[in-house]
């Protein structure tokens, strides 16, 4: 469904196509379409506890790779921040842990590559100057061609039936294309979340996600909520806006220290030529006062 739209915009002149390298496109849908299956893979094969844990790492996992590819850093506040959230949101959901050597692998392979997938949306679009949905317009078609052709190979050897087998009914077809529609905005929504800020903070803001599932559930088909899961989300929360305070205080430090820089710059040069007319011997000459 992404992939379409993005065609079809790109037909009617609607967005503009900027180039990006095949092998970099092909590079990214690789990871992509691993954190996919990695991430379906885990749930299926781990508690619910685990698989929740394992999404939680993907923040600190998201800071460590940004350092390590980008040698960005992160203030104190920012630190903070992300514990917090990190605690909150675990408090919520992780309930039950259990994990096996087939679950902790595709657990380890899918958070690796959810986060760089996600630093590689940022990159792109930074090197290549490319908006949000120009760049999801020419990874979709890649990573849906991928998955209609290893997708059901896949899931045949992993469940035993052929997807030809499924009957489809009318609720299922619909449901089916209300879940593409939705991923739909989902998919732009990260595009332009990464874009704009950085994989880091929509890690964070990801993890709102979990807190408004708890809270609809709760009001919608009176799920229950327990005072664990209102301390966690009330954690969560003021870790979220702890996060924000903490970027945006970096973002106006940043902001003065640049132009103090350059005033530094330009004070020292005017010293130095101050002391160069001082020492030298040319107003003497001018003068008559010239020393041997």
């Amino acid at each position: 469904m992404t992939a379409l739209i993005g065609l079809v915009s790109n037909a009617t002149g609607n967005s503009t196509r900027k180039r990006v390298p095949l092998w970099e496109l092909f590079w990214f849908s690789i990871v992509a379409n691993t954190s996919i299956t990695g991430m379906n893979l885990s749930l299926m094969l781990n508690s619910v506890g685990f698989y929740q844990i394992s999404k939680l790492s993907m923040i600190p996992v998201v800071c460590v790779m940004e350092w390590i590819l980008h040698n960005k850093h992160y203030s104190k506040k920012v630190k903070i921040a992300v514990i917090v959230v990190v605690v909150g949101v675990g408090v919520c959901t992780v309930t039950d842990v259990k994990v096996n050597a087939q679950g902790f692998t595709c657990a380890f392979v899918a958070v690796l590559s959810t986060s760089l997938q996600q630093i590689s949306i940022g990159s792109l679009q930074a090197k290549y100057s490319i908006g949000s949905f120009e760049l999801l317009s020419q990874t979709a078609p890649i990573q849906a061609l991928s998955l209609l052709l290893f997708g059901p190979f896949v899931d045949y050897y992993l469940s035993g039936k052929l997807l030809a087998s499924y009957k489809f009914s009318s609720a299922a077809f619909f449901f089916i294309l209300l879940s593409c529609s939705l991923a739909v905005f989902c998919n732009i929504s990260q595009y332009l979340c990464i874009g704009r800020f950085s994989a880091t903070s929509f890690q964070v803001l990801g993890h709102m996600k979990t807190v408004c599932v708890l809270v609809l559930g709760w009001l919608l088909f009176d799920s229950e909520l327990t005072l664990k899961n209102i301390l966690g989300m009330v954690i969560a929360i003021i870790g979220m806006v702890i996060y924000s305070c903490a970027v945006e205080a970096d973002k106006q430090t940043d902001s003065k220290v640049i132009p103090n820089r350059k005033d530094a710059s330009e004070e020292d040069v005017e010293l130095l030529k101050q002391q160069l007319d001082e020492s030298s011997p040319h107003k003497d000459v001018e003068l008559g006062k010239s020393q041997p």
